[in-house]
């Protein structure tokens, strides 16, 4: 479950931007849609704790996560929640697999070389295991950031602007491939976008 009250940001210590009240539960998908600046990935980063609010709470589950310390919240949140951002970042000495091994290893979780595999082929990425990040098309780094994400099998997905850079087919294929692994591992979906196309795609849905 993921939920916030109150919740408040400010960049320059004056002026703050507010935030609705959200609670989606365990196994939910939801659609979190808003022009472009009006503090959709702001929102997205206080609620992956990345950013520390101004004011109020962020809940996963019965944990306020700005509540914990760095060192704690660094594991909590590499253990809870998964986080696909805009533009796929990685380790580009790093493989495929090694990048997910990685972040297996930052969440303090043993690797599981079979699990990533098994991962990377659901999402068609078997082959490309041993590849250099550099080498991928666009859509198959999208999929890696897609498998990272979900690497540690997390409570929360978080998902900034997944689709828009995509075309109709391949956002479908996204959205498809975000639903069915969120599904597989229970985990609360979060779509954060601008992309109006999707309105169609959640029952559930927060205008920001």
């Amino acid at each position: 479950m993921l939920s916030t009250s109150n919740l408040q940001y400010s960049y320059d210590g004056k002026s703050s931007l507010s935030f609705p009240d959200i609670r989606c539960e365990t196994g939910e998908h939801w659609l979190l849609l808003g022009q472009s600046g009006c503090g959709k990935t702001t929102l997205l980063h206080l609620l992956g704790g990345l950013l520390t609010p101004r004011q109020g709470s962020v809940m996963v589950g019965e944990t306020a996560i700005n509540t914990l310390k760095t060192s704690q919240l660094d594991k909590f949140r590499g253990k809870k929640i998964g986080i696909i951002f805009q533009t796929p970042h990685f380790v580009r000495s790093l493989r495929v697999g090694e990048n997910l091994e990685l972040a297996q290893r930052l969440a303090g979780l043993p690797v599981d070389k079979n699990h990533i595999a098994k991962l990377l082929g659901r999402l068609g990425l078997g082959p490309k295991i041993n590849a250099k990040t550099d080498a991928l098309s666009q859509g198959e780094r999208q999929r890696a950031a897609i498998a990272r994400a979900l690497v540690n099998k997390p409570e929360i997905i978080l998902a900034d602007e997944p689709t828009s850079a995509l075309d109709d087919v391949n956002t479908n294929e996204v959205i498809r491939l975000l639903e069915e692994t969120a599904t597989e591992v229970n985990a609360t979906l979060l779509v954060v976008t601008h992309d109006g196309r999707l309105k169609e795609k959640f029952g559930r849905q927060i205008l920001l």
